[in-house]
C-alpha cells in the first residue's frame, strides 16, 4: 500500500504533463488542417523513387 503514495503522484505528474502537451499542440495549430495533410499523405509526394 506504500507503494500508492509514490504510483498517484506520478501517474497525476503525468497525466498533467500529457494534457499540456495537448493543449501546447492545439494551440499551436496542430490541427487546423487535417484534410490536407490526408491528402499530402495520399497524393503520392512521399513515395520512394529510385535514383536512375
Amino acid at each position: 500500500m506504500q507503494i500508492l503514495a509514490y504510483l498517484i503522484p506520478i501517474s497525476l505528474l503525468l497525466g498533467g504533463v500529457g494534457l499540456v502537451a495537448f493543449v501546447y499542440t492545439v494551440r499551436s495549430d496542430q490541427y487546423s488542417d487535417p484534410e490536407g495533410d490526408a491528402q499530402r499523405i495520399l497524393s503520392g509526394q512521399y513515395d520512394d523513387k529510385p535514383k536512375t
